[in-house]
């Protein structure tokens, strides 16, 4: 479909900011950097991984679990609340109570009236040192109890939203899936830094690994994506190590992989840039992977290893 000028045009703001142990502050904050992305324009603000609280995945406790929450509750209804004010398509994060005993680590996303639009349940889980989700988190499943594929985009007023979380931002399966359903952009909401103890070199590697594979994911599917880090030094609870620094560099990037908008590695900010929403459609004709995938040829990509 042809759009107007105008219409053509998407403001978008990714927040990228410190979090706290008081979820009361966190959430303000969070609600603070919403206001200001709306007072400049933005139709859709993206928060980032677990913006309520600290990354609790640094160790294994199982009093964390108190931090969850039901969806809709707390959390939720205050996004919602907000998005409706404000009348702007919100993205957030929620660590979400299902039952008793499955938990979720789970991006929201409310309409501009404040109904809840579907939400994403995080489906790549890693355990790594400093980053025990496999503790915390059950991986997702059907989105918003459809029956649909986990990798399934969510409509909403703006577009569709392949939204994605964190981990999942390095497995161009995710990315290709949301692709292929439809989705107008890829957003990955993320928490993720160094140990602290790496030195420069290894930091520097790690840091351009992370912004090159999202940047390959918008250029082999010709997706805007939206990725907004925390920032800040979260110490280990347990002492056993020096914590992780959030490495921010949230960044937007244009469907070709070019840098619309980045953030640095220390101050919390509103990134915002503007999308053409016709962009994608353009560079498709010119650029058409999807034409030429050879899909009769791809059977072992659904086996673990390749015999």
């Amino acid at each position: 479909m042809t759009r107007g000028s105008e219409s053509r045009q998407l403001n978008i703001a990714a927040i990228q900011q410190t979090c706290s142990d008081n979820k009361e502050t966190s959430l303000a904050t969070s609600e603070a950097l919403i206001r200001e992305a709306v007072d400049g324009g933005a139709q859709l603000v993206v928060l980032q991984e677990l913006h309520a609280t600290l990354y609790f995945c640094q160790t294994e406790d199982v009093s964390v679990f108190e931090l969850a929450e039901p969806i809709p509750g707390p959390t939720s209804n205050r996004l919602s609340v907000l998005a409706k004010e404000l009348g702007v398509v919100l993205v957030g994060s929620i660590f979400e109570r299902r039952m008793n005993g499955v938990y979720h680590n789970t991006a929201v996303v409310f309409e501009k009236d404040g109904s809840l639009a579907g939400l994403y349940r995080k489906m790549h889980i890693p355990d790594d040192p400093g980053f025990y989700e496999k503790f915390y988190f059950t991986p997702g499943d059907a989105r918003f109890n459809s029956g649909e594929s986990g990798f399934t985009p969510i409509d909403t007023s703006v577009g569709r939203l392949g939204v994605l979380v964190c981990w999942d931002q390095w497995y161009p399966e995710a990315a290709r899936l949301m692709a292929l359903a439809g989705a107008d952009m890829l957003i990955y909401p993320t928490a993720i830094g160094w140990d602290v103890t790496d030195d420069a070199d290894e930091q520097q590697r790690q840091l351009e690994a992370w912004v090159t594979v999202q940047r390959g994911h918008a250029v082999a599917n010709n997706l805007p994506v939206i990725a907004p880090n925390r920032i800040g030094t979260e110490p280990d609870p347990s002492g056993q190590s020096d914590g992780i620094r959030f490495w921010g560099n949230s960044f937007i990037c244009g469907p070709q992989g070019e840098f619309l908008a980045r953030a640095d590695d220390h101050n919390q900010t509103v990134l915002t840039a503007t999308l053409d929403r016709e962009r994608t459609e353009a560079i498709r004709r010119i650029w058409p992977h999807f034409r030429d995938r050879r899909i009769d040829a791809y059977g072992d990509i659904l086996k673990r290893v390749r015999d």
